[in-house]
């Protein structure tokens, strides 16, 4: 406002730039309609100012430049309304300063030098003014030689406040740094918050609301006289009640991202942590490696190992493992190694490069020491803090609501009817107005919250995600509403969180003044088991006249529904595709269930087919739409749902006996005192599942993390050249690896034979040849745009952005076959593609040993097989079948390929192994999460000839994600049933 004051009188130009959706009030009248001028002044707020006929406002957005003439440039003065940390720094510390110092408060000499300004220019107005108007000599108008006088009385007056002003600015200023740190503090929290919209948009904070928790964290910050002190302490409860505030409306997946976020930025800005070895850290390259030089560690791991050893202050790492391996390996294999000494002179590097090491030999205990890691940098009330409802509530106004994301098997609105009851707001008193949203249920909404802000009553609207066109009306409506309304108004709002960003459909401004919460179930079997029996009770269980099957059928129902919820955290291993099995699905079951046994009643036979058709392929199965999880959910039930529950002799899992006749309370005790501790073994899973999930998570996390991180102004052009002169190298290294692309006209004319493998042989070269011209192409016009000879476009961009996090470009990926590789391990297998391509395409024979995870298109060689074998014999080709005989050979002990059929490598299986000796599917190893296979020998065979006796249908998968992944399925020989390898997750993978 100032600085608009003095362009008035100045007759500056001020150019407002990225202007907000929503103005500051203090801005509204100078910006709305409400500018009026009047002669030679301009009204606005309750002020009238003299303007210059110079003066000129200039608006515009981010989507619009401003145009003036150039003349004028010089003399504009600009306002930007968008955020910087330095500008809120200052802002914040103006605030902190204000309520703990009154006395320093610079705005007030501000505009004394302001006044002092406006003062001396309206002297030399008039002083002017008279001199225009004088006639002859100036020195006989005895009022203008006043005049003159007491312009220049005034001038030295104003330039001694002046002088004095700056020196007591210079006092307040020393007097001000010392609440820097907290204004600093808090001005990381609020981008740090900021920037979580990146992994999910649901999470949207205000300036406003920031600033209450700013001030509220002030205001009970404890008291204390040493400056210092007192500083430290406003420091540590502005970050906490910033990271309260943020965490309730986080989902429980991205807590520890924010959490860990917040320590890594609090640490680095005091300059406590290595820059470079955080970014190593969050972007850890791996070098591609097949060989490790340990027996306990994976090429993987190996790899890892020898990349960190390029680093100054990890050098000779590598060395250090080969030579003493009996010390790495008790590391390696400890069940908590960040609770561990790192070996010999290694234990004394810092928390962070322990958490480089581990990154590199145990990912999946990352989440855990990183929990760790911010424990001991920023104390233990961060990882175990939980608020209460009531308090939540007592945040909340009229203007602000309170939003619930929602979570499977949660309802957050019996804490809001709770609540409600205490504080005199229900339903049944017209008080609690509830509308579950839908179509035709916007008017009524609009017709309820009217109606309550008026009364002062609750309202909750359920579901805000199904009326996506009515949100934009909706923010509005909550905007006006909060205006002039009763005290005890209030809104609560739930809605479900979005799988991907281009599904979001919740307005800014909804979320933005909202309190946020999240409420998620616990997660376990114990948990879920109790809180699925919880849907009935002790009447449900007398209501049968067949009681002591019903009540047996029931609890292993409820069984069945723990597992098939809980094995989804297991990711692709535990479902290939997430499906949202809800109480509904039990709850019908139980129904289903009564009815059957009381429709046979008299014949005491339970039909346990048509239960078990009736649960898996209609109630539970109606969400499933992939074949292998649909026979994964009848395998649940064959066995879960079969007559030796009636015997004592029925196993649920491995140490919990299906429960004897039992009353409902009973049922539960049973539970607490014999369900085994948490464990994937407890779905059927091997124990290297959770090592696999653990993993995962540990993944997301620093991918999650790389996204969060700040653009830095003061290092954006350093970084940016830096970034432009890796890409260079990296574009510069794969161009000159890079193969030539292939002539498949050439190579058709060398020969005449169409064999089935000759046709895969053109087909994998043509995809090649589209895959290495787009590479070619897109790296040729990047090199170009960052050398400045083009334009960078949008996916230019993209693909140097790629290529600088080692991620493999989407345009890139669409062309090649799945993958979830890095960009360096991704362009080692391309080149073994097109080594493997350019032995066959010599002289078209079919190579020993076919790399099948090389292949563009696996099914189209597996299928190949079938029709080189029905040519030959003649046989009907939608008669046949593959048949896989796995050998005890590696690739490098075949030196020619079979006379029929084929040899293939490659492929590697998870949650189990194959036993070489036995040749059959064993348990797997610990740690070991996905060993390779020997050489599979694949031939074809009639269909009706096929021996699947003692034989476990295998599906095999490009990749770790399965799903859409799926190539084919191999029958493999077993001597344990097949069951157990179905609900253990087993199947063979092309690529890791």
């Amino acid at each position: 406002m100032e600085v608009i004051e003095q362009a008035l009188v100045w007759g500056e130009t001020v150019l407002i730039e990225h202007l907000p959706e929503k103005v500051d009030p203090v801005m509204e009248p100078l910006l709305g309609k409400r500018t009026i001028k009047k002669g030679r002044y301009i009204l606005f707020g309750d002020k009238e100012c003299e303007y210059n006929k110079n003066f000129q406002l200039i608006l515009h957005t981010k989507l619009a430049n401003p145009h003036f003439p150039p003349e004028l440039q010089a003399q504009t003065t600009l306002i930007n309304f968008t955020v910087t940390p330095e500008g809120l720094g200052d802002q914040l510390l103006g605030r902190v300063v204000s309520s703990e110092r009154p006395d320093l408060e610079r705005l007030k000499l501000t505009m004394q030098q302001n006044h002092f300004k406006i003062e001396l220019k309206r002297f030399e107005d008039d002083l002017l003014s008279h001199l225009s108007a004088a006639h002859g000599t100036f020195l006989s108008d005895n009022s203008l030689v006043e005049q003159l006088e007491n312009t220049k009385c005034m001038a030295t007056h104003i330039q001694c406040k002046v002088v004095e002003a700056r020196e007591n600015e210079t006092k307040i200023n020393e007097a001000r740094e010392l609440y820097r740190p907290a204004a600093k503090r808090a001005s990381l929290l609020f981008f740090i918050i900021n920037d979580l919209s990146k992994i999910n948009p649901m999470y949207q904070f205000s300036l406003k609301g920031f600033y209450s928790v700013f001030n509220k964290a002030m205001e009970h910050a404890e008291r204390d006289e040493d400056v210092r002190t007192r500083v430290h302490t406003l420091t540590e409860a502005i970050t906490y009640s910033v990271f309260l505030y943020t965490s309730q409306g986080l989902l429980e997946r991205d807590k520890l991202t924010f959490l860990s976020n917040t320590a890594f930025q609090i640490l680095l800005s005091q300059g406590l942590i290595d820059p470079q070895e955080f970014e190593f850290l969050l972007h850890f390259p791996v070098e591609a490696t097949n060989v490790s030089a340990v027996s306990f560690m994976s090429p993987q791991t190996w790899g890892c190992i020898k990349t960190i050893s390029t680093m100054e202050k990890f050098s000779g790492l590598d060395k250090d493992v080969e030579s003493s391996p009996k010390r790495w390996r008790k590391f390696v294999e400890s069940s908590c190694p960040e609770d561990e000494k790192l070996p010999q002179d290694w234990k004394n590097k810092s928390t962070l490069q322990k958490l480089i090491i581990l990154r590199a030999l145990r990912p999946d205990r990352l989440t855990y020491a990183v929990r760790k890691f911010v424990e001991e940098s920023m104390g233990t009330k961060y990882v175990s803090t939980r608020l209460e409802f009531e308090k939540l509530f007592e945040e909340s106004s009229p203007s602000t609501s309170m939003f619930f994301i929602l979570s499977p098997g949660v309802d957050p609105l019996r804490d809001v009817e709770k609540l409600g009851l205490k504080l005199g707001f229900s339903i049944d008193r017209g008080t609690l107005h509830n509308v579950s949203l839908g179509q035709g249920q916007e008017e009524v909404a609009e017709r309820v919250l009217r109606h309550a802000s008026e009364q002062g009553h609750w309202v909750i609207l359920q579901n805000v995600h199904l009326v996506a066109r009515w949100l934009p009306s909706l923010d509005d409506l909550l905007e006006t509403a909060a205006v002039d309304c009763h005290a005890s108004y209030r809104v609560f709002i739930t809605a479900e969180p979005v799988q991907n960003p281009e599904q979001h459909v919740i307005p800014r401004g909804i979320l933005e003044n909202a309190i946020k919460i999240t409420n998620e179930p616990p997660s376990g079997m114990n948990p879920s088991l109790h809180d699925a029996l919880n849907n009935f009770s002790q009447d449900t269980l007398d209501m049968c006249s067949r009681g002591q099957e019903f009540n047996s059928m029931l609890f292993s129902l409820c069984f069945f529904h723990a597992c098939v919820t809980e094995r989804r955290k297991f990711g692709p291993q535990g479902w290939n595709h997430n499906y949202p099995f809800s109480t509904a699905d039990l709850t019908i079951s139980a129904h289903v269930l009564y009815n059957y046994l009381e429709a046979n009643s008299k014949s005491m036979q339970v039909p346990w087919a048509d239960l078990r058709y009736l649960f898996g392929e209609i109630m539970y199965g109606g969400h499933i739409t992939d074949v292998w999880d649909r026979r994964l959910c009848k395998t649940y039930l064959q066995e879960f749902m079969n007559p030796n529950m009636f015997g004592a002799e029925l196993f649920l899992c491995p140490g919990f006996l299906a429960p004897p006749f039992l009353d409902y309370t009973g049922y539960h005790v049973y539970i607490d005192e014999n369900l085994p501790t948490e464990n994937p073994m407890v779905y059927g899973l091997h124990l290297n599942a959770d090592l696999e999930c653990l993993t995962v998570t540990s993944e997301n996390l620093f991918r999650s993390l790389c996204d969060l991180q700040p653009q830095d102004p003061s290092r954006r052009d350093e970084a940016t050249e830096s970034t432009e002169e890796k890409v260079m190298d990296i574009i510069e290294d794969i161009l000159e690896k890079l193969p030539e692309e292939y002539s498949v006209v050439e190579m058709m004319a060398k020969t005449t034979e169409r064999s089935p493998y000759i046709l895969v042989c053109f087909q994998e070269c043509e995809r090649m040849n589209l895959l290495l011209a787009e590479i070619r192409k897109s790296l040729n016009e990047l090199d170009a745009g960052l050398k400045g000879e083009l334009t960078i476009s949008s996916s230019m961009d993209t693909l140097q952005s790629a290529l600088f996090n080692d991620f493999v470009p989407d345009s890139w990926a669409r062309l090649a076959f799945p993958s979830t590789k890095t960009l360096a391990q991704w362009l080692n297998d391309l080149m073994s593609s097109c080594h493997e391509l350019d032995s066959w395409t010599q002289d078209f024979v079919l190579p020993a040993v076919v790399w099948l995870s090389g292949l563009f298109n696996p099914p189209s060689f597996l299928t190949a097989v079938l029709q080189s074998i029905a040519r030959k014999t003649q046989w009907p080709l939608d008669k046949m079948t593959l048949t896989v005989d796995v050998t005890k050979k590696v690739k490098e002990d075949f030196g020619h390929p079979p006379r029929e059929g084929a040899y293939i490598h490659g492929l590697f299986m998870e949650g189990a192994r194959w036993d070489v000796e036995s040749g059959i599917i064993s348990e797997a190893f610990l740690r070991d999460l996905t060993p390779s296979m020997p050489v599979l020998y694949v031939r074809a065979l009639p269909a009706e000839e096929q021996d699947v006796r003692n034989t476990y249908e295998c599906p095999v998968y490009r990749t770790k994600q399965r799903g859409s992944t799926y190539v084919w399925s191999f029958h493999l020989r077993t001597k344990e049933p097949p069951a157990k390898w179905v609900v253990a997750g087993v199947a063979l993978l092309l690529s890791l």
